[in-house]
């Protein structure tokens, strides 16, 4: 008797940043099956000046996203005090009225708004919510019906694997992008240097804080006046967060915290598929709609080929070459995937 095939594994949709409209186009039209964005205000958290969408411009990139059969996620994934709860609640009333498919939210007293006042809205858990357990996903989906958690990217893949097992929560993690050093929705380096927190502001080293200066030592960067990296004549200056910088540590000057490198997980593809992932995502609404679309293009490509054949799956080496070339410091890692002693 021949033994029956193993199941193919379930689609994993592909969920790309859209920092803008042009972002949210070249996404689509490379083979997202879903774009993630942002208000142009606080309540998401990449909120930099020339990002994001306004009203008209959500609503076009919603037409148009829907046209080509690619859901739109709006993350509402900042944390709002008391006194500015109100406007978190209207902008969550806004993504429901122009018909976004889900919100992805962080704050469990927004997430309690939106599950009551728009019991048909898909809620998202924000990687902004820390949520590092299965434990913690499955009281937010208990509570109010969260039926997809973005992991933070501090878990092993072994790790990752438990909380799918124990959950019947959807689980997104991230594929490529940059790297988080704090669990996120916990970094308060950012607010400690320039006095206000990313978690509320949604700006981890706000533009308004950075500052290039040419020394006779070669190019400074400083966040409020605190010096980050010094780079010399002909070296690539990065924008500069505190996590990445440089610092003096026992008379040595290296990346003390974190290196800057990109996350790349193509190579555990088929790792990630028999743990049952449901969705990838690509971070970097920061980046350039030729960014998004080079890296939605390998990602389409690859996903595609690893789930019709995931056991002769392997990473084509012109893909980690292209991808290389858009990472941070032209480098990439598998970051806390990667813990064979866990």
């Amino acid at each position: 008797m021949n033994q029956a095939a193993a199941p193919a594994p379930a689609r994993i949709e592909l969920v790309c940043p859209a920092g803008g409209l042009p972002a949210l186009k070249a996404a689509v039209e490379h083979g997202a099956d879903c774009v993630y964005a942002g208000f142009k205000d606080e309540t998401n958290a990449r909120n930099f000046t020339g990002l994001n969408f306004d009203q008209a411009g959500l609503r076009e990139g919603i037409r148009h996203a829907h046209a080509h059969g690619v859901k739109v996620l709006l993350a509402l994934n900042t944390y709002p005090t008391s006194a500015s709860f109100p406007r978190w609640e209207r902008a969550v009333d806004r993504a429901a009225d122009l018909g976004a498919d889900a919100v992805i939210l962080a704050d469990a007293g927004l997430m309690e708004y939106a599950h009551r006042a728009h019991p048909e809205l898909r809620l998202h858990l924000s990687v902004q919510a820390s949520a590092t357990s299965y434990e913690a996903i499955n009281f937010y989906h208990r509570h109010f019906g969260i039926r997809r958690a973005v992991l933070p990217r501090v878990l092993s893949a072994a790790q990752v694997e438990n909380v799918v097992a124990h959950t019947p929560v959807e689980i997104e993690v991230f594929g490529f992008g940059g790297l988080c050093v704090m669990v996120e929705g916990r970094c308060a380096l950012s607010a400690y240097v320039t006095g206000d927190g990313p978690n509320c502001t949604g700006a981890c080293s706000p533009g308004k804080a950075v500052r290039w200066e040419q020394t006779a030592e070669g190019v400074e960067t400083r966040l409020n006046g605190v010096l980050v990296d010094r780079y010399a004549p002909g070296e690539r200056s990065a924008y500069p967060t505190l996590c990445k910088g440089r610092y003096q540590v026992g008379g040595q000057t290296y990346y003390a915290i974190e290196e800057p490198a990109s996350l790349n997980t193509l190579e555990l593809l088929p790792e990630l598929a028999r743990a049952g992932i449901r969705a990838i995502k690509i971070e970097g609404r920061q980046r350039s709609p030729a960014y998004v679309a080079q890296v939605t293009r390998i990602w389409r490509e690859a996903i595609d080929r690893c789930l019709r054949d995931p056991a002769a799956f392997a990473p084509a080496p012109a893909w980690i070459a292209e991808l290389n070339k858009v990472s941070e410091g032209q480098t990439h890692t598998l970051g806390a995937y990667s813990r064979p002693w866990k």
